[in-house]
């Protein structure tokens, strides 16, 4: 797809002896959710971890909007628009919810968080904090600290911190991490709602989750993929019902 906002080009990484990427190549078009899946070790986090910056690859590129991104570091991968959230929470948890918020932004904007004190004052912070955090749902929790906040509610915050970076593109690693039944489709709603202005790649084991979401799907074993499509494709595809759907997985 010559219109894709997010391509890689023959993306390979490996760990000693390990390949956990082996010549990946994908399109995630403008405003699409696409999903990729696999079993444990299928070499999600690795993919995830070279889009966002935190590995080189050893060989093949990855471009983002139009420009190749792959040496770039993972703050100018945010400053160009690609925003991640991580499968393990990563909110201050002794700041309120607007803090958290507002302290993103003043990092979008190129202050270090050693200034957060006014940060937690200024007016130019707050207000767009609090339509963020309206966005995602959490406008009557902003004056909670957020390690009293639930799981759930935590991981929306999350999603709020990544929208105050000002993305083009989300990636979302596992955002219904230990999540229960409830809260996941509070999540699944909250990224429908977002759809219509983001682009997203998704990482996630809650197949329920996947198939509600995703446009498309990319599924990846042993580093390879092996199947792209849209999902009613992918849950007839017999070597992926072999390979993965039906058996759980934590990767």
């Amino acid at each position: 797809m010559s219109d894709a906002l997010l391509s890689t080009v023959s993306l390979r990484k490996s760990f000693g002896g390990v390949v956990a990427a082996d010549g990946v190549s994908l399109e995630v078009v403008p405003g699409e959710i696409h999903a990729v899946i696999g079993p444990n070790g299928a070499g999600k986090t690795t993919l995830v971890n070279l889009l966002s910056g935190l590995l080189t690859p050893d060989a093949g590129d990855i471009v983002f909007d139009g420009r190749p991104v792959g040496r770039l570091s993972a703050a100018a991968r945010v400053k160009r628009g690609l925003a991640r959230s991580f499968q393990i929470t990563s909110v201050l948890r002794e700041f309120t919810a607007a803090d958290n918020v507002a302290l993103a932004i003043q990092a979008r904007q190129g202050h270090s968080f050693k200034f957060w004190k006014p940060a937690l004052e200024d007016l130019a912070l707050r207000q767009p904090a609090a339509t963020i955090l309206a966005q995602v749902g959490l406008a009557d929790r902003a004056d909670i600290v957020a390690g009293n906040l639930a799981h759930g509610e935590q991981r929306q915050l999350e999603i709020a911190m990544v929208l105050a970076t000002g993305p083009k593109m989300l990636l979302l690693d596992e955002p219904m991490a230990g999540m229960g039944i409830e809260e996941s489709q509070r999540m699944v709603e909250l990224l429908q709602d977002l759809k219509s202005q983001y682009t997203m790649l998704l990482i996630e084991h809650d197949m329920d989750a996947v198939f509600a979401l995703a446009d498309r799907i990319t599924v990846l074993v042993y580093g390879r993929e092996i199947a792209t499509g849209a999902p009613a494709d992918i849950r007839a595809n017999a070597e992926v019902r072999d390979a993965y759907l039906g058996a759980s997985e934590t990767d």
